[in-house]
């Protein structure tokens, strides 16, 4: 997994070219395509200026970096383009935060389709509410549901995205209270009359409609207990 031109383009385009050192949102010495002292070298100091080139020099190291520390927090096979806009991502929070955030967890969890959600909720600094911030969270968000071709090296042929949800305990458990009960069924027809099987399937049905509430409420309360 490699950040691509469309996630360093997104980088460059919402962090913007700054020659002279200024302070940024919440106070911090920045320079450069959002280059901090917290990235790495050069150190930020004020009055301090660099070239475009030497900015685009710096940005490369910093993306890598950060390419190298997101890598192993994630679990699951993606493209390009989801690998780039979680760089892009990183880059702007920190690795600190990338870490603790539903982000990743929705990402590991297979869940990708919820990923643009969970990146929309990061859209303040100093406790506000930034404009910038809101819409780099979209364009992260599309880059990252956005369609790629990636190779498997060597096959010459595409590779779909993955995709799909994780399979939940809540189903597995379903499915085997209907394997169960359909058995029992069959069993029970098998040495009963026609109307005494018909009560108790009438008896199985409701069982299984209260096991299938029981299951979507547990489901829905885990859902809203989720962190951000």
């Amino acid at each position: 997994m490699k950040i691509n031109q469309a996630g360093l383009d997104l980088i460059k385009k919402y962090e913007g070219f700054r020659s002279l050192a200024y302070r940024d949102a919440v106070g911090i010495w920045t320079i450069g395509y959002g280059h901090t002292s917290m990235a790495g070298p050069p150190k930020v100091t004020p009055k301090m200026s660099i070239t475009q080139q030497q900015a685009e020099r710096i940005l490369a190291r910093d993306v890598e970096r950060f390419s190298r520390q997101i890598r192993p927090l994630i679990q699951v096979p993606l493209n390009d383009n989801q690998f780039s806009a979680l760089v892009s991502f990183a880059y702007n929070v920190g690795i600190a935060g990338f870490r603790k955030s539903s982000v990743l967890r929705r990402v590991n969890d297979r869940r990708f389709e919820a990923v643009p959600a969970r990146l929309s909720l990061w859209i303040k600094a100093g406790g506000k509410t930034l404009n910038g911030l809101v819409r780099r969270r979209s364009a992260e968000g599309e880059l990252f549901l956005a369609e790629t071709s990636p190779k498997k090296p060597g096959s010459g042929r595409p590779v779909k995205p993955v995709s799909g949800k994780p399979v939940h305990k809540s189903t597995t458990n379903l499915a085997a209270i209907l394997s169960a009960i359909s058995g029992l069924i069959s069993a029970f027809m098998g040495g009963t009359g026609n109307q005494v099987g018909g009560y108790f399937v009438a008896i199985a049905a409701l069982v299984i409609i209260a096991a299938t509430l029981w299951i979507f409420r547990e489901r829905w309360i885990k859902s809203r207990t989720e962190g951000v």
